[in-house]
């Protein structure tokens, strides 16, 4: 194909959009039975660089449409609408270990999608594309706010969905990592759910002092959730992932403050010492740490420390639940044992007769990783353990291709528990 001669015409919709909305791309006015290679760049905060690509041959009008046709080769292969994006992966020569995640919700993702002669799979950056487009991906619906909270002492941050409200509340815990970590939050806002995204370790835990929060720092977040003026109280809900889903799973059984309308609890575990403080967690787990193992190439696998145990005082009677709960579960969760869990939290709660409470979704060749649609896989990242300074390569696991796609089935499921329980089955997303 003779680029002189040719006037590539290259297009995605929409360009702008939400993180877990789809696109279409088209590739148009190129002669029939044509190879091309189209292709995403993004360049992430930490200013790495991630690609994706498939391989494709027009059709007899010229035309290819990555919804519909067929990648023959690539990062990505067969009929994947959203690969470009998905399997995102760190361009040859990154450093060993990288995640992809979404820093500041303020500002798009942004990814430059190119269409390229041939099937290419390599030195892309030192070729001209036939044609380029810019994309934005946003966790931040147009008037969704975002706002700081410190009261009471609280590290956290309030999304309010667009409109007057009130709306239903969301506390939003991330794992074991620490930080305020805020993209979930900002995406449930987007689809009308009020979501308070919380810090509950590393904002109090030093090196130095070793201090934690207590359990009384979940319902303080939980009340200054509930008695927000746009929020309404009596709709709440716990949305829990890896340490946070067994905070919640302890929250929603013993606390007599947090009364919840449903809970949502990502990978974790229900076995945790339940009389004591966030604290004994890590101390439990210090304890267990002869479990540890590591893969073939030096990863550290976790899932043994937390299996489920017959000692009462080291797992959360789940019988004693009051309110819906959707559990997500990887079947190849490295991580955590959170298919095993899920077994002895749907006997203990068949035995209490709850267990009308409880859905589970359970996802083969599926990782602890879950997250919102169309964030890249990582079967395994640095990682840095909540009160040391050491960074370890740490297994989450999962296959590319299932994970993606059981993280895009088992958001849109969520959502839909979310609106079930919180608005009765009403739809209040919002959309760019």
């Amino acid at each position: 194909m003779d680029r002189k001669k040719c006037c590539v015409q290259l297009s995605v919709h929409p360009s702008r959009g939400l993180m877990d909305e789809k696109f279409i791309v088209r590739v148009q006015k190129v002669l029939p039975g044509c190879q091309l290679t189209v292709h995403a760049l993004h360049q992430c905060e930490d200013r790495n660089s991630w690609e994706a690509f498939g391989h494709y041959t027009t059709d007899a009008s010229g035309t290819v449409n990555v919804s519909q046709d067929t990648s023959l080769g690539g990062t990505y292969s067969g009929v994947e609408a959203m690969g470009l994006l998905w399997s995102l992966r760190p361009v040859p020569g990154s450093k060993p270990g990288l995640r992809l995640r979404k820093k500041n919700v303020q500002t798009p993702m942004e990814v430059t999608i190119s269409v390229y002669q041939g099937h290419q799979t390599e030195g892309f950056v030192d070729q001209v594309p036939l044609a380029s487009v810019l994309v934005e991906r946003w966790y931040m619906a147009p008037g969704v706010r975002r706002i700081p909270i410190t009261e009471e002492g609280l590290t956290a941050t309030l999304f309010l969905p667009a409109g007057p409200g009130p709306f239903p509340g969301v506390l939003d815990l991330w794992g074991g990592g620490g930080q305020l970590v805020e993209y979930r939050a900002a995406l449930l806002a987007s689809h009308g759910f009020a979501s308070l995204a919380l810090d509950y370790l590393t904002c109090k835990i030093t090196l130095e002092t070793g201090k934690m929060v207590d359990n009384q720092y979940f319902e303080t977040a939980y009340r200054v959730l509930q008695q927000h003026p746009q929020v309404l109280g009596s709709r709440m809900a716990m949305l829990g992932f890896s340490l946070g889903t067994s905070f919640t799973f302890k929250m929603a059984v013993y606390s007599q403050v947090i009364k919840l309308r449903c809970a949502v609890c990502i990978g974790g575990s229900h076995v945790q010492p339940i009389d004591g403080p966030p604290k004994e967690m890590l101390t439990y787990f210090n304890r267990n740490a002869s479990k540890i193992r590591c893969s073939e190439k030096n990863e550290i696998i976790l899932r043994d420390v937390f299996q489920p145990t017959a000692d009462p005082s080291f797992k959360v009677d789940m019988g004693r639940l009051q309110c819906p709960l959707l559990l997500v579960v990887g079947e190849d969760d490295q991580s955590w044992p959170a298919s095993e869990a899920a077994k002895d939290i749907k006997e203990m709660m068949e035995r209490a007769g709850n267990s009308h409470l409880l859905t589970i979704l359970s996802y083969p060749k599926t990782g602890h990783l879950i997250e919102p649609p169309y964030i890249p896989h990582a079967r395994a990242s640095i990682f840095r353990t909540i009160g040391t300074r050491e960074k370890l390569m740490f297994l989450w696991g999962g296959q590319t291709v299932e994970h993606s796609h059981a993280q895009e089935d088992a958001w849109m499921k969520i959502l839909v528990f979310l609106r079930e329980n919180l608005y009765g089955g009403t739809n209040p997303g919002a959309t760019l």
